[in-house]
């Protein structure tokens, strides 16, 4: 059976306000979102969370900052995003979250009159060695603690992105998450790239899209959402319902209670 569950939402004020519209919506759980400075390490209180947990029966994924880059050029900046990997595992695993969901940052580029340079492409080497560290350091951690990495595509993913994607999935901690909205506002470059890989699906972000318009309610926009949930589930996928307002959240519950889906 497909579990849904919702973002943090910038209207909920506070984990109870999410947690109670979570509830009220009938999903499952709420995917929490370390841009907000309520989900810091330092700022989240594990007990509360875990108390609004089983008052309203839901439990929590993880999205780290959008920002995270572990395979920074500066060692020191590198260090504290590796260090906030490894709390965020140690809270997972302290609030029962199945899922810690990433991003693969495209890092720097330079443009020159013809064309864009990434940094992490022209010095790849040094790319890839601050990602084997993330994964060997991280992995083993997410492991012992029952805890996914799951890593998602956003704008495309670059040649170096994909390799430093196959070497995160050398280690079993290390999933897939697929968005399908991000997909089909690149015309579906990432296809292929989830499809060959599908055995490591394991989370995925849900929205309508309409050309490159993200986040819509779920029947709004042109995705075929029936494929996806077929998907979603052939991989028992979690789903997060990843609209961006209380309104877009409430339509898309709405159209798969009309289904019988929720």
């Amino acid at each position: 059976m497909l579990r849904f569950g919702m973002p943090t939402l910038i209207e909920n004020r506070s984990p109870a306000d999410c947690a109670q519209l979570c509830a009220q919506l009938g999903l499952s759980f709420i995917e929490l979102n370390m841009n907000l400075p309520d989900y810091q390490l330092h700022r989240m209180n594990v007990d509360k969370l875990k108390a609004l947990g089983q008052e309203h029966g839901l439990y929590y994924t993880i999205h780290l900052d959008e920002n995270f880059n572990p395979c920074d050029f500066n060692p020191e900046i590198a260090r504290a995003y590796n260090t906030t990997a490894e709390g965020t595992i140690a809270i997972a695993a302290r609030l029962g979250a199945p899922v810690v969901n990433m991003h693969l940052s495209r890092g720097v580029y330079f443009t020159l009159p013809d064309e864009r340079v990434y940094l992490y492409d022209r010095y790849r080497d040094d790319y890839l060695r601050g990602m084997v560290c993330f994964r060997d350091t991280c992995g083993p951690r997410a492991a012992d603690a029952g805890v996914t990495i799951c890593v998602e595509n956003s704008d495309g993913y670059t040649d170096f992105q994909r390799e430093a994607l196959d070497l995160l999935l050398e280690h079993p901690a290390f999933a897939l998450t697929y968005d399908v909205g991000h997909d089909h506002a690149i015309d579906g470059t990432d296809r292929p790239i989830i499809t060959e890989r599908s055995a490591r699906l394991r989370h995925m972000h849900l929205h309508d899209a309409a050309g490159t318009k993200n986040h819509l309610a779920l029947g709004t926009g042109e995705l075929d959402i029936d494929t996806c949930l077929r998907l979603a589930d052939e991989h028992d996928c979690r789903v997060v319902l990843e609209t961006k307002t209380i309104d877009g959240l409430r339509r898309s519950a709405d159209w798969l209670r009309e289904r019988d889906l929720l």
